[in-house]
């Protein structure tokens, strides 16, 4: 069996992209920002504001918000041969793509930072992906190397 056929066979792996404990603190840091806001409107109300100010002002609260979003909701999957991350952007590598591996795992730090793979893809780009539950990470890695050991001739008769 291919590394394909046996992955479609098990079913697709996914994971969360980001510990529960960073997704927590992303929610809780993005709503003290925006409550922190709150309480100083008195005061940025008596601030003389430019146009650009103000638009640059809503667009880091924006900016903030957008990512406090993806940390929590973002998601890795390994289906069959391709791994996705949905993020700000969908990241998206194929086995056959792969040039390169690095897995990035600090196991008394697991609780914060996430698992990272870094991948180098053949013409160029690098692409971190990150997982909670390392084992899909490990999967995409045993894919590639799977795809990368070249198949036993046939016995000769």
């Amino acid at each position: 069996m291919t590394g394909e056929s046996e992955g479609n066979a098990a079913g697709p792996l996914e994971s969360a992209a980001f510990p529960p404990l960073l997704r927590t603190l992303a929610v809780v840091l993005v709503v003290d920002l925006f409550a922190f806001a709150l309480w100083s409107l008195p005061s940025l109300r008596t601030t003389s504001w430019s146009a650009t100010s103000l638009f640059v002002f809503g667009v880091a609260g924006l900016c903030v918000a957008w990512v406090g979003y993806w940390i929590v909701y973002s998601r890795t999957r390994l289906e069959g041969d391709v791994l996705t991350q949905t993020w700000l952007w969908n990241k998206r590598v194929r086995a056959e793509d792969v040039a390169q591996l690095k897995l990035v795992h600090i196991r008394m730090l697991e609780r914060v930072i996430a698992p990272r793979l870094l991948v180098r893809r053949r013409f160029g780009g690098i692409t971190w992906f990150h997982a909670y539950d390392p084992q899909v990470l490990v999967a995409f890695g045993q894919r590639v190397a799977a795809r990368a050991m070249p198949s036993s001739p046939p016995p000769e008769k």
